[in-house]
């Protein structure tokens, strides 16, 4: 039996109770919007270029910058739900993300663009952590692991379907304007989902503890996770080898702060999860996953549009296989995960690296215009090992977690996430436009030398899913 709670994890209403899935639609919706303009940009960078005249520079933070700042937030903003209360976090992190989807719209310039872009981020990552948190208080035994399997699949899905929406309204709206409809989009559904999430998200106890926000642990891993950052996001734009100088700074400063955490009474960030085989393997698998997942999304789109001429909107159908396949590894994951566990998800990187050498032999074998056609079904088959993926882990990963700290653990889980996505598609983009150079313009070769890097990352977090497996096979001591 399922037993709901207030947003201070306390039980909840009969009437919260009763609504709960209607509250996760909501959280849902959300989470599509912001995670949809993580990749919904890349076909549209071309419409924006002649648009706006915009610079190389200009159009890599429009990309980068988002990522950039997602990632900065999430832990502050997961702390700050937990604290306080999630429904009035989430509302304002939505509204803010659909003021800023409307100021980009109407940008005049490629800097409000990229300013706009920042903010967009920030609200982003203000949001996504309250999602998980309110699935951690609202769910509870095989209902939780469903609710997960609906956000892996929606998160599967927006990712892979950003490129396609995207091509789509600029099709319609044409190559001019068409990119500023990728952010109006958002207008209206941020519009029709506040009200919905006052309605529906359950309200903060009444005697509900006034926690420290911690604000030295949230400047030093601000800073850290900058410093971390801001080298791989800007690998193509900033020449030179300073940057790297910034990791290891980061990793003095990510240091200082670990250090902190362990003395502060009401630290930012509860160390002891990690000391949860679940959560410290599951964080792990997801930054590892990540780091090729959405690299995949990057390099297909440029092969297609940049090497083979496809159109935008041709570019993000070629995707639809793979997101597709998400939903139906989505579904099916949440409602098997009780019972199979972390198998589940080594068997869903499993599939995902054999759909990918599947993509890279196809592409070998039909490396003209019909490779979108030939890559189809190695593309729905990793898009279902993802599916196995993303939700099972997480609700893993998360199940350890007490509620009234949800907030803050799927902070760190989903900045693990954006520092994978980070590293992925800075280090499969330096190898594929290496290659592009290198071969004088064969986008296929480039192509496929990336997709190797996306399965070695795949690889290694099918080694730790492997690594908890066998851990909890092994006898504890004293048995």
């Amino acid at each position: 039996m399922s037993v709901d709670t207030r947003d201070d994890g306390r039980p909840a209403s009969d009437e919260v109770t009763g609504r709960r899935w209607q509250a996760l639609a909501v959280c849902l919706v959300a989470a599509f919007m912001t995670l949809l303009d993580v990749s919904i940009v890349n076909v549209a960078l071309p419409s924006i270029r002649s648009g706006l005249h915009a610079s190389p520079d200009g159009l890599q933070w429009i990309l980068s910058g988002y990522a950039l700042a997602f990632g900065l937030v999430l832990v502050p903003a997961g702390r700050l739900g937990d604290a306080r209360s999630r429904r009035a976090v989430f509302m304002a992190g939505l509204t803010l993300f659909t003021l800023s989807s409307a100021a980009a719209g109407i940008a005049p310039a490629i800097q409000w663009l990229v300013v706009a872009r920042l903010v967009q981020g920030v609200a982003a990552g203000i949001v996504n952590p309250q999602i998980a948190g309110l699935i951690q208080i609202l769910f509870r035994g095989h209902e939780r692991g469903r609710a997960f399997g609906a956000l892996g699949a929606t998160i599967g899905i927006a990712t892979a379907a950003g490129p396609i929406l995207g091509g789509a309204l600029i099709s319609l709206a044409g190559a001019q304007d068409g990119w500023r409809w990728v952010f109006y989009v958002n207008v209206p559904v941020g519009l029709v989902a506040l009200p919905l999430a006052w309605r529906l998200l359950p309200p903060p106890g009444e005697g509900r503890r006034r926690e420290s926000l911690d604000p030295v642990g949230v400047l030093l891993l601000g800073a850290g996770v900058v410093g971390l950052l801001l080298p791989f996001v800007q690998e193509q734009q900033w020449h030179g080898s300073a940057k790297w100088l910034l990791i290891p700074a980061a990793v003095v400063i990510l240091l200082g702060f670990l250090q902190w955490e362990r003395r502060h009474r009401q630290p930012l960030m509860n160390l002891s999860l990690f000391r949860r085989r679940s959560y410290a393997l599951g964080s792990t698998i997801a930054l590892l996953y990540f780091a090729g997942f959405t690299s995949i999304f990057f390099i297909f789109t440029l092969y297609l549009q940049n090497g083979l001429h496809y159109s935008a909107l041709f570019a993000g159908l070629s995707i639809t296989p793979f997101a597709l396949g998400s939903a139906t590894g989505s579904t099916i994951g949440g409602r098997m995960v009780g019972r199979l566990g972390r198998p589940l998800v080594a068997l869903g990187l499993v599939l995902v690296a054999v759909g990918l050498t599947a993509a890279f032999l196809a592409v070998r074998a039909v490396p003209g215009s019909h490779a979108a056609l030939a890559t189809a079904l190695p593309l729905l088959l990793g898009g279902f090992g993802s599916g196995l993926v993303i939700s099972p882990n997480q609700a893993i990963t998360l199940s350890e977690v007490p509620p009234q700290g949800g907030g803050s653990a799927a902070g760190v889980l989903q900045t693990g996430q954006r520092i994978g996505t980070a590293i992925g598609i800075a280090g499969v983009g330096a190898v594929f436009f290496a290659a592009v150079g290198a071969s004088h313009g064969d986008w296929a070769t480039a192509f496929r030398r990336g997709l190797l890097v996306v399965t070695a990352f795949v690889l290694i977090a099918l080694c730790a899913a492997v690594a908890d497996l066998v851990a909890g096979r092994r006898p504890k001591p004293g048995r």
